[in-house]
């Protein structure tokens, strides 16, 4: 397949996974065993893409993040509340994250082991949204901190590619009694930390990553940005409208779904 449209397809399915509870990671290893092209080579095009989609959440959050980061400056109790929760969720991925970052390497590259984890997943999914009650959405502000930190530490489960970071926190948030809306954006709000944590680690670890050598094109790294901004842009609205009113199902069926075709064709 010609890079330009590889990159714009790749974009878009960053965009449109990076937030939703199906695995952005695990499609985008799905992606490389299906097309048959070398990951090596788009390791850096991945990473940049998902700075498209974490510049997504900060466009469309930006007067939320605004308001907290001056309500922080003037000591402002919600605001340090709101902080101090993004922060508690993000430390396990920071601690675990560098300790497993071998591990997770190696992980990477078994695409069997995502669509495992997206079978597992899914089924998880739809347990915990028949044995857990419909909950008030109360906001980031007002979750407790061993809440927050409860949250981060399920989080750390996305670090098994096709586990999904959101799904990881959202489950972990629902699990701990939080309201769909408010679990749907603290999973937003630690995707923003979280995945500038892991683009950095993975830039200093690699010395071309560091000297800023494309291994793909610079326009095709441009185009899967804007693609993964834009689409996330869309994405990131309409899906807590979504599971506000229809809850985590249709994505935990979505994921059986599409973890069991990959597991027959890779096993075939």
């Amino acid at each position: 397949m010609d890079n330009t449209l590889t990159a714009i397809l790749l974009g878009i399915l960053e965009g449109l996974t990076e937030f939703l509870p199906v695995s952005s990671t695990g499609h985008l290893i799905l992606a490389q065993a299906w097309f048959g092209y070398d990951p090596d080579q788009w390791q850096q095009f991945n990473i940049v893409i998902q700075l498209g989609a974490i510049l997504a959440v900060v466009v469309s959050y930006r007067k939320l993040f605004w308001s907290m980061g001056t309500g922080v400056l003037r000591r402002d109790t919600e605001s340090l509340l709101f902080t101090r929760n993004i922060l508690l969720g993000f430390l396990p991925a920071a601690c675990i994250g560098l300790l497993a970052k071998d591990a997770i390497e190696v992980m990477l590259g078994a695409p069997l082991v995502v669509a495992v984890a997206l079978v597992v997943g899914g089924v998880l999914i739809l347990v915990l949204e028949r044995i857990i009650p419909e909950r008030e959405d109360k906001g980031v502000a007002a979750l407790s901190a061993r809440t927050a930190l409860t949250i981060g530490l399920v989080q750390c489960l996305a670090m098994i590619p096709g586990t999904s970071r959101s799904a990881s926190s959202i489950l972990g948030a629902l699990a701990m009694g939080v309201g769909r809306k408010t679990a749907a954006e603290f999973s937003f709000f630690l995707a923003v930390p979280t995945m500038l944590g892991a683009a950095t680690v993975k830039i200093l670890d690699d010395p071309a990553l560091m000297a800023g050598e494309a291994t793909i094109g610079w326009t095709e790294i441009a185009l899967g940005f804007t693609a993964a901004f834009l689409v996330a842009l869309v994405i990131i609205r309409a899906f807590v409208a979504f599971v506000s009113k229809h809850g985590f199902s249709p994505f935990a069926w979505y994921r059986i779904v599409i973890g069991s075709a990959f597991i027959f064709w890779l096993m075939a």
